[in-house]
């Protein structure tokens, strides 16, 4: 990651608390700003192409065919409680959705209606995709604690 960028998004972690959260913890949903973004981090690399086949929405374990996607499979319904611990929200509180890992690695981010919005490939990028193949953002942190930044275009379909 990018020095420039590195520091806000640890900054964020600090705010938010998450910076010895567990595991399973609540994820905050920051915008960017894509012109602001250092090159390794926005889609013109290589790596986070959408154009790249590892990121695209038909490769299988991105796939929203694979049933490990599906709103329908216990680990991704909004009723499941684990997903409680899993939040996506803003600075101010306000809870957009919340986020499932599948067993390929692929990180999944879901509306509170169990609609996926967004997924990270599970290898190669840290970028973040509208389940239509769009770069929407990027993802930093490890697995103890993350922040999701994206753009104001990718926040809003939290909200269809």
């Amino acid at each position: 990651m990018a020095r420039a960028f590195r520091p806000v998004l640890f900054g964020l972690l600090s705010v938010f608390g998450l910076s010895g959260a567990p595991a399973a913890a609540d994820a905050p949903l920051i915008i960017l700003d894509q012109t602001q973004l250092p090159f390794d981090l926005g889609p013109g690399h290589p790596d986070n192409s959408p154009a790249r086949q590892s990121n695209s929405p038909n490769a299988p374990w991105n796939s929203a065919g694979n049933t490990a996607n599906a709103r329908s499979t216990w680990q991704n319904r909004p009723a499941n409680p684990d997903n409680e611990n899993r939040l996506i929200m803003t600075a101010d509180g306000n809870v957009l959705g919340y986020y499932a890992t599948n067993a390929g690695g692929v990180l999944n981010l879901f509306d509170l209606n169990g609609r996926r919005v967004a997924y990270r490939p599970a290898r190669g990028t840290r970028s973040l995709f509208t389940t239509a193949g769009q770069w929407c953002g990027t993802v930093d942190g490890g697995a103890r604690a993350f922040v999701l930044a994206v753009t104001k275009s990718c926040a809003r379909r939290f909200a269809h």
